[in-house]
């Protein structure tokens, strides 16, 4: 029992990050942009959370400046798809190998150092208890986790809310959804989907603090590991839907805190560690036959 219990903390603390960029990366399809930047937003979050925690000693405005960055970063991101009309699958990936490399090149040009920032003293996000839920089997995975795993917990029903029961969700998907039509609705299809970026960076960034301040307390450029493209995987595993999203990034988090659990006497670290990318191609290929075979029984009729 302390195992599972220890397997399900582990998965809810690392699926944090992956919750919060696919809530995020989920609002911006809704809003019309596949955004492959989740990634270099992510980084950029971590590098500032770190960044600010350091020189100012509060992890939670620390937190606050990694989401607003996350933020800041999206608009020229967004600007560069919706007012260049530029390819955004393109804009993505070359966003994250920018990011990747200016902040590579920042550390040793203005800290003198290479590859990682772990200062002294860095004050990382407390883990909070939550009384009485501590001593639950199963459910106690939930107590001693930071402020941002509830977040993320709050933002799965928000999300799902925000979408279908405001009028800003509403507009926000009809620009996403058709463009001529929201024009003629009174709705610019720009101006909201360059808003539906801006909150898919400030939850990403958030994401990026929880993996710097939230869980190791340190910044490595590598630090996200791909999990900007594991959440855009689970918001595609869960067909741009709440629930089902956040189901399919704790489901990958579940197989990445397996994995670290493994015993690793007989296999190289290497194969644990392709564990929840090879979940990640597998729940796809799910999804893309189901949904071929899905179109098959429409042609068919």
């Amino acid at each position: 029992m302390h195992e599972v219990n220890a397997s399900l903390a582990s998965a809810i603390e690392l699926g944090t990050p992956l919750v919060l960029a696919a809530m995020g990366g989920l609002v911006n399809l809704r809003g019309g942009i596949v955004n492959i930047g989740l990634e270099g937003k992510m980084l950029t979050g971590a590098f500032v959370g770190v960044l600010v925690s350091w020189k100012v000693g509060d992890p939670w405005l620390a937190t606050l400046c990694a989401g607003l960055a996350g933020a800041l970063v999206a608009i020229p991101f967004t600007l560069v798809i919706t007012r260049l009309r530029a390819n955004e699958i393109i804009v993505g990936l070359g966003f994250n190998v920018l990011v990747a490399g200016l902040i590579g090149y920042l550390l040793p040009v203005a800290f003198g150092i290479y590859g990682s920032l772990n200062p002294e003293g860095l004050r990382g996000l407390p883990d909070l208890t939550i009384p009485l839920l501590d001593r639950v089997p199963i459910l106690k995975a939930l107590s001693g986790q930071t402020v941002l795993t509830y977040l993320a917990l709050a933002s799965i029903p928000a999300t799902a809310w925000f979408l279908r029961r405001t009028t800003a969700g509403i507009r926000l998907r009809a620009a996403g959804e058709d463009a001529d039509a929201a024009r003629s609705a009174g709705i610019d299809p720009l101006a909201w989907r360059d808003l539906s970026t801006l909150i898919a960076g400030f939850f990403a960034g958030l994401a990026g603090a929880q993996l710097s301040i939230g869980i190791v307390n340190l910044f490595t450029v590598g630090m996200t590991a791909g999990r900007g493209y594991i959440a855009l995987a689970a918001f595609y595993f869960g067909a741009a839907r709440a629930w089902p999203t956040a189901t399919a990034a704790f489901l990958f988090a579940l197989v990445d805190a397996i994995q670290v659990r493994l015993p690793g006497n007989d296999l190289p670290p290497q194969v644990g560690d392709m564990l929840p990318y090879i979940a990640v191609v597998a729940a796809l290929t799910v999804v893309a036959i189901g949904r071929r075979r899905r179109e098959r029984l429409v042609e068919a009729t």
